[in-house]
């Protein structure tokens, strides 16, 4: 297993990111799914809140499933936003999203057991070599904004032990709708019907809803449990601070699922030690009841959010008009979206031809200092990359965008 263990692209992007910066280039960087201090802080409610849990003292050992008060104070967020009523075992508070992710694999998944996703998404591909488990990437199409349909997935389900799903997603952009959703959540309950009978293993749903309060107007997030509330036997939500309230520093997440499952995932998270910092904790249950100070915040952020992404939208559609093989889907939810530019057999003004994503955003760094990560990054193969990338806005200004785009309109003018 440790010779199968690889570091990550995104990171490998971010050192060529950094030594640009360090010669003076400032680089229009949306490579990371992260939030710059200067563009996007946290709320100063919650900040207080933060310090006075270390003033009061709050700095040792927290439970095992998480400080008691915050658990009631997510059962209550989850129940106001989403309409989902789980009772206290059934939540479990971790160090933000990945000990949920890592946890149901885990726990959950044998090894050479079978786990199904859409492609692309974030990090199976590496949970699969921790784990040692069996995937099946199923590729999805900018006709849906590379949301994974039920008629996709449930052929491959059969002999499968997980599905794993991501919405908003990381890295498109977009989010399932809910027809769609509420069709998995009916595909749950008759699998598992199916499989009560034959005396086989049940079928879970790995639910990342980490993005759930960044969708934009046009669009929502759901629950297959919002919607079939039978299946949530088989459901286990990821959430937590991480992206909706830019705090992914602090790392406080989530799990809200069976109690039976989650109460597994309590016993693993004492041998790992992925508890949220108690502070954190403590003054995260005050931050979710003062609904007041953070729906206004939050508000806000929303709309910083998009328009930066609508900013990159235009300028990208802009491109487009003018002829260039570039396109952009409409922002969706998240801080992400997905960008085509399709420049494969293009040559350089130095004689060079990009064979690959990976070649066309290596020249668009260096002609630009325009900085996107490809699909392939996100478990695409190359033969279906067909020039798609990732772009993120967590760390870039509306100005950062605009000022950009003419570089980028040159760079790929100078292609032939």
């Amino acid at each position: 297993m440790g010779q199968s263990m690889a570091g990550s692209s995104i990171l490998k992007v971010a050192n060529e990111i950094r030594a640009l910066k360090e010669d003076g280039v400032k680089v229009a960087n949306m490579t990371v799914g992260d939030f710059s201090l200067s563009e996007f802080p946290i709320s100063p409610v919650f900040k207080e809140y933060l310090l006075q849990a270390i003033q009061e003292g709050c700095t040792n050992y927290p439970p095992a499933a998480g400080e008691k008060d915050l658990r009631k104070a997510v059962q209550e967020h989850l129940k106001r936003t989403q309409g989902l009523d789980y009772p206290l075992d059934g939540i479990a508070i971790v160090a933000g999203g990945r000990p949920s992710l890592y946890s149901t694999y885990r726990l959950l998944v044998d090894p050479g057991d079978l786990v199904v996703f859409p492609v692309p998404s974030w990090n199976n591909h590496n949970y699969r070599d921790t784990c040692q488990v069996k995937i099946k990437g199923l590729q999805t199409h900018r006709a849906n904004a590379f949301q994974p349909t039920v008629d996709l997935l449930k052929e491959h389900c059969k002999d499968a032990r997980l599905i794993v799903l991501n919405t908003p997603q990381n890295p498109s952009g977009g989010v399932m709708t809910r027809a769609e959703v509420e069709k998995f959540g009916h595909f749950l309950v008759e699998e598992n019907d199916r499989r009560k009978q034959a005396g086989e293993k049940p079928l879970y749903l790995l639910y990342d809803q980490i993005y759930s309060l960044l969708t934009f107007p046009g669009f929502a997030h759901y629950s297959p449990v919002q919607l079939v509330p039978e299946s949530a036997a088989y459901v286990l939500h990821a959430d937590g601070i991480s992206k909706g309230f830019t705090s992914t520093g602090l790392r406080c997440g989530w799990i809200v699922g069976p109690p039976s499952i989650v109460r597994k995932v309590v016993a693993l998270g004492t041998h790992v030690g992925a508890w949220a910092p108690r502070p954190v904790q403590v003054a995260t249950a005050r931050w979710l009841r003062d609904t007041t100070n953070m729906d206004a915040w939050h508000g806000e952020m929303i709309e910083h959010v998009r328009e930066r992404l609508d900013a990159l939208h235009d300028g990208l559609q802009e491109l487009n008009k003018a002829g260039l093989p570039v396109d952009s889907i409409e922002p969706q939810g998240a801080i992400y979206m997905s960008v085509q530019l399709r420049f494969v057999g293009k040559t350089t003004p130095d004689g060079k031809v990009l064979r690959n994503n990976e070649d066309i955003r290596a020249y668009l760094l260096k002609e630009a200092a325009f900085a996107l990560v490809s699909f392939s990054a996100f478990g695409v193969e190359e033969e279906n990359e067909d020039g798609w990338f990732r772009a993120s806005v967590g760390a870039v200004s509306k100005q950062d965008i605009l000022d950009v785009m003419p570089a980028v309109r040159r760079a790929l003018e100078a292609l032939v």
